[in-house]
């Protein structure tokens, strides 16, 4: 028997899960051998970096039964799930463990639910969060943009005039094209490389990101965040937003985030809770380890 950890990552939907994927599997991985199955190559032939032991790219969510095996034990960590395929997996594996951020999720009778809204038998409330998040460095960048790992679309280049007058930093995406910064260039400060994720979101007092799990983290830090709702991304997280008090900008312009930023500057934002150790123990129990 063995155990995987899948997560859905590319080039149209960034790494937010990933991130996630990594805070789990890492600790994981001090007690068990668990393989990281990827939906991208390219992460999963970097994932090293992340301290992850082992990780395979998988081209389509389907072929993960040709690696792993009747018995084994995952956990899932998407929202490509279909009825059909959904009822596959809860047999295939002997132990189905899905995490969700839908709030109007359910959870299947054959598997295990991770959520940040629901409760019940079976199912953890919790939002995993890289322990490292949980130890703030001064915050030496006033101010910083992280659009999100992906823009396929460029989207930011047609924004980028909204952001320009408060010529705040930037930090680029793992997907984002080659030389992209140098169309964005003459609209923020420094622009830093997606190699220094970490260290800008542990670093930045108010954090502008459309990425739900940037803003998480940079909530653990001691930041400011403002989530900048894109319209290419599901609203899940927006009921978890205002239960922390994080800001929220759903139409971007530049009035409206003027306003939010002087609105993040004198917010009272909650606590970010640390979850982790909840969530591992209810992963090991559903494991039997």
């Amino acid at each position: 028997m063995r155990y995987f950890y899948y997560v859905h990552t590319g080039h149209r939907i960034g790494l937010d899960r990933f991130h996630r994927a990594v805070a789990i599997v890492n600790e994981l991985q001090k007690e068990i051998d668990i393989t990281l199955l990827c939906s991208d190559f390219r992460i999963a032939s970097q994932a090293r970096e992340y301290g992850i032991k082992r990780a395979v790219g998988v081209d389509v969510v389907r072929n993960i039964p040709q690696i792993a095996v009747h018995g084994d034990k995952i956990i899932f960590d998407s929202a490509e799930l279909n009825p059909v395929l959904h009822e596959d997996m809860c047999r295939f594996f002997s132990t189905f463990v899905r995490i969700g951020d839908d709030p109007s999720d359910a959870k299947h009778p054959g598997e295990f639910l991770i959520s940040p809204y629901l409760e019940g038998e079976g199912i953890c409330r919790g939002v995993v969060i890289g322990e490292q998040y949980f130890r703030p460095l001064p915050k030496t960048i006033a101010m910083a943009l992280f659009f999100g790992d992906d823009d396929y679309e460029k989207d930011l280049e047609k924004l980028q005039g909204i952001f320009a007058p408060h010529k705040m930093d930037l930090l680029m995406g793992f997907y984002h094209f080659l030389g992209y910064e140098n169309s964005l260039k003459e609209s923020f400060g420094t622009i830093h490389d997606s190699e220094t994720y970490d260290e800008v979101i542990r670093s930045t007092n108010v954090l502008l990101s459309a990425s739900p799990q940037a803003v998480l983290q940079n909530l653990a830090a001691g930041g400011r965040p403002v989530y900048l709702q894109r319209p290419d991304y599901p609203h899940d997280f927006l009921p978890l937003f205002k239960e922390l008090n994080i800001p929220v900008v759903t139409d971007l312009t530049q009035e409206q985030l003027m306003q939010t930023i002087s609105t993040a500057l004198s917010n009272n934002y909650h606590l970010m809770d640390k979850n982790n150790t909840k969530v591992i123990e209810f992963i090991r129990k559903t494991f039997n380890l």
